[in-house]
């Protein structure tokens, strides 16, 4: 009787914690979500309907940033943050200006744009990956307004796009373009943020590149510890995240050799923090419990950070590597991003979430918010709350193209992990 009662006080007890976890955790999202929305929805400009790369002033649009700000939109309306109707024609005067009066080059578009007049700035290339990165966002937008005008701006704009020409006569995508030199001599042969730009290549109606094109990029391994894992070459952790916040990589396996790109993304997480913890003797920002190696700005400017294979970094980490995993290791970054917030949030959190990165050895802290960086931090988060960015992106029929052609379908068997389980908060 006795064992009963100490049976049942316990699972009371650990009720009561794991509800009350939820409960804390629930708030944070909701406080991170809204405020990584805001810089989208503010920063909006009304013109043209663009968005800019960085919160820093004069900063030049980032055509990434705008799809990550559409699908944003989305997920504000579903929060209940913004009206439809003005989700609505946000979205449409951004899909007109694309179709209608940015410079294209066979479809694809330049990198960065001037806020007011949409033309190139800094002598930027013609983009395929963000080109890419913008179609998703659009694609999730017209899913969302399906049989609305939205969904037909999107199409056309898809429709436009030579994927053949990217090509440039090779079984693999250029990076990009430009007027005065002509094709960059740099290709996306190997693993990296690219999955989601042959994605969109493959699944194309119009001007689609063969499937074969998939099985031709490199995919290299690397070991780290315990860990093995397909690697992008700097380990930085956004090239493991971006596709992944549109594809739902969870129960598909790549034709090619089996990978499962959703565990393959838990282990490069799990890589990313266990690099900075053997560190943390030698660093302040990894003693405190801080980790987080990603391509952000460091106090030398923009660095391709990243743990294993890579491996250059000085102590400067960024908010959004945390974030942008919670989707695939939530009991891992949940906790993790957390710390951060408690500790410093006084200089790492302001009105549009976390700043872009600090590095507590060089005593810096950014004085900026980046458009791309905010963006994986909201969708991420989104997936692992209610999954809605991959519910409407994996809806469409050229993605369902991509993936029957690509990938074999096939269940992972979850196994709990902490106070998570299935990627949701058991109580």
């Amino acid at each position: 009787m006795i064992r009963v009662l100490l049976s049942l006080l316990y699972i009371f007890v650990c009720s009561n914690v794991l509800f009350s976890q939820k409960t804390n955790y629930e708030k944070f999202f909701d406080k991170i979500e809204k405020d990584s929305f805001m810089y989208f929805w503010e920063l909006y400009d009304e013109k043209l309907g663009l968005i800019p790369d960085s919160s820093r002033g004069g900063s030049p649009c980032s055509i990434a940033a705008v799809g990550f700000g559409l699908t944003a939109f989305c997920i504000g309306v579903e929060r209940g943050w913004v009206a439809k109707n003005q989700a609505y024609l946000r979205i449409y005067k951004t899909l007109k200006t694309f179709f209608y009066k940015l410079t294209n080059q066979n479809g694809f578009f330049y990198h960065f744009l001037d806020m007011e007049t949409g033309e190139r700035v800094w002598d930027c290339e013609v983009s395929t990956i963000d080109t890419a990165l913008f179609l998703a966002g659009a694609i999730v937008a017209g899913e969302y307004f399906k049989g609305t005008e939205i969904e037909n701006m999107v199409d056309k704009i898809y429709d436009r796009i030579d994927w053949q020409w990217a090509l440039n006569n090779r079984n693999v995508l250029c990076m990009g373009w430009k007027p005065e030199t002509g094709f960059l001599p740099y290709y996306w042969d190997t693993y990296s943020e690219h999955i989601i730009l042959y994605a969109l290549a493959i699944g194309a109606k119009k001007n689609a590149i063969p499937e074969e094109c998939w099985y031709a990029w490199k995919r290299r391994k690397a070991k780290y510890e315990e860990y093995e894992f397909v690697a992008c070459p700097t380990g930085s952790l956004f090239a493991y995240q971006y596709s992944h916040a549109y594809i739902d990589f969870r129960n598909i396996f790549d034709k090619y050799d089996g990978i499962n790109y959703f565990e393959n993304s838990k282990i490069a997480t799990l890589v990313n923090k266990k690099f900075c913890e053997k560190r943390k003797y030698k660093y302040k920002t990894y003693a405190e419990g801080f980790w987080g190696l990603t391509a952000c700005i460091g106090p030398d400017g923009y660095k391709g950070y990243g743990s294993s294979p890579g491996a250059f970094h000085d102590g400067t980490v960024a908010p959004s590597a945390v974030a942008g995993s919670i989707m695939f290791t939530p009991d891992v970054c949940i906790p993790s991003l957390k710390l951060i917030y408690d500790k410093i949030k006084d200089k790492v959190y302001c009105k549009y979430g976390f700043i872009n990165s600090f590095n507590l050895d060089h005593d810096w802290f950014a004085d900026e918010c980046l458009g791309i960086d905010t963006g994986i931090t909201l969708l991420s988060i989104e997936n692992y709350r209610s999954g809605f960015v991959w519910k409407y992106f994996m809806n469409n029929p050229k993605i369902k193209k991509f993936i029957s052609l690509c990938f074999e379908k096939r269940k992972i068997k979850k196994k709990a992990s902490g106070y998570f389980c299935n990627h949701h908060l058991v109580i």
